[in-house]
């Protein structure tokens, strides 16, 4: 099949299969005159791409995935432990991006809004570095 199709069947943009053909996670055979011939196989790699993105996990990540989905003599754990890291990281950045909406509530409430130049908000991006 080519570029077209299997970005359609996968739903993996076909900018980002040439995106993954240049570092090496999928592989598609060539016809003589250059053009992309992908397999069955293919579209399994592209679809299980495309879902381990959806979940955030790191190119790299996904690189390490389809070596242990591929390996028949692979150990699960390694695999819930790749899984494992990832959801710390995705919890980490949640309580981030917590802190961040509750001081910037704070810095909102601050704010009259009314037709007044002062302003908690610009008075606090422009103060001193905590």
């Amino acid at each position: 099949m080519n570029i077209g199709e299997i970005s359609k069947r996968s739903g993996v943009a076909a900018k980002t299969i040439r995106y993954y053909e240049d570092i090496g996670l999928i592989l598609p055979e060539r016809t003589p005159n250059g053009y992309r011939v992908f397999s069955e196989s293919d579209l399994h790699r592209l679809s299980f791409l495309g879902r381990a993105r959806k979940l955030g996990f790191s190119i790299e990540d996904c690189r390490n995935l389809i070596r242990l989905h591929e390996d028949e003599t692979r150990a699960s754990a390694e695999v819930k432990a790749l899984a494992l890291n990832h959801l710390s990281s995705i919890e980490e950045k949640i309580a981030q991006l917590q802190e961040m909406r509750s001081a910037l509530s704070e810095v909102i409430s601050g704010c009259a809004g009314d037709h007044r130049p002062d302003c908690a908000i610009l008075d606090r991006l422009a103060g001193p570095l905590a």
